[in-house]
């Protein structure tokens, strides 16, 4: 395993930016964020936000996305959540796109509940 220093001359090399967000992270780098100032967003279906959420998460339908992403703070980093995973990577993508720093939630809803996350109704 390559030394701190070592990995920086190569990240430098490369151009990679060692403070680049990844485009999914598991739920305790997203708990990490979530302290250090980031916003959760989930884009479920309304009908599944009834069922549970998040209780920190903002609820913007992932067909609202587009239109709705200026409620986003753009100097914030932003965690996208869905049930499993699979729409809340398009939408980081498509925040991403949109000059956010957003990643998805590895799991969604599911892993958020099985790490202890808070859900409400």
């Amino acid at each position: 395993m390559p030394t701190a220093s070592l990995r920086a001359v190569i990240d430098r090399l490369l151009h990679r930016d060692p403070d680049a967000l990844p485009k999914s992270v598991r739920v305790d780098r997203a708990l990490s964020l979530l302290e250090g100032g980031a916003v959760l967003v989930d884009v479920r279906e309304p009908a599944e936000w009834r069922t549970g959420h998040a209780r920190r998460a903002k609820h913007i339908p992932l067909g609202r996305l587009e239109n709705e992403a200026r409620r986003l703070p753009k100097d914030a980093t932003v965690v996208v959540m869905c049930a499993s995973g699979m729409r809340s990577r398009g939408a980081a993508a498509q925040l991403r796109a949109q000059g956010f720093r957003a990643t998805s939630l590895s799991g969604g809803l599911a892993s958020w509940r099985s790490a202890g996350g808070d859900v409400t109704r």
